[in-house]
């Protein structure tokens, strides 16, 4: 999995601090969005600015719709799990007059559904894994040819459970440093951490 990423020419873009706190980070750009697609589009339209980056890394936590999926995963396929026009005639996750519905990269990973809404229940569309944030990223990147890479970290299942484990304080700490170190090791062939 690991790439050699310019530090100076890269940016990389988080939810939130806490899944990848800048501390553990500090040579790197991060720019941290906020939950959400709105959230996240507008942050990173700040980063690019401030930053002008060649490539960008979109890391974060998912939740994933098979239970044989967990670690650190790379998505290669995005798709919006809440666009719906059924009722128009278009596909779930099809935006109505829009010729991007899907973003595909050119390598083997994932796939996720982007919705600003936390599932925990099963989900209509087919894919691997689901988030709040990396359609609209990847979306950004495809429109403005901006090199684009995503690393999620499986924290649940999207299932009935996921909600509790976001709740438990002491799980989600544990889950976040879980998955930065893996990130970190894996993505930015850094040292781990502690």
């Amino acid at each position: 999995m690991i790439r050699k990423f310019d530090k100076n020419e890269t940016l990389i873009v988080v939810a939130l601090e806490k899944e990848l706190p800048k501390s553990l980070v500090q040579e790197w750009n991060v720019c941290y969005t906020g939950v959400g697609k709105v959230n996240a589009l507008i942050s990173i339209a700040q980063g690019i600015s401030t930053y002008e980056p060649k490539t960008l890394i979109n890391y974060g936590t998912a939740g994933a719709t098979d239970t044989n999926i967990s670690g650190l995963q790379e998505v290669t396929l995005f798709k919006q799990r809440d666009m719906d026009a059924r009722a128009l005639g278009f596909e779930l996750g099809e935006t109505p007059f829009d010729p991007i519905s899907s973003i595909q990269l050119n390598r083997p990973g994932l796939s996720c559904g982007t919705g600003d809404n936390f599932v925990t229940e099963g989900q209509v569309m087919t894919v691997d894994l689901v988030d709040m944030e990396a359609y609209a990223i990847a979306k950004y990147c495809l429109v403005n040819r901006i090199n684009f890479y995503c690393y999620k970290y499986v924290s649940d299942h999207a299932d009935l459970d996921s909600a509790n484990q976001w709740n438990n304080q002491e799980w989600l700490e544990q889950m976040f440093f879980k998955g930065a170190n893996l990130f970190i090791q894996n993505v930015l062939d850094e040292n781990p951490i502690g």
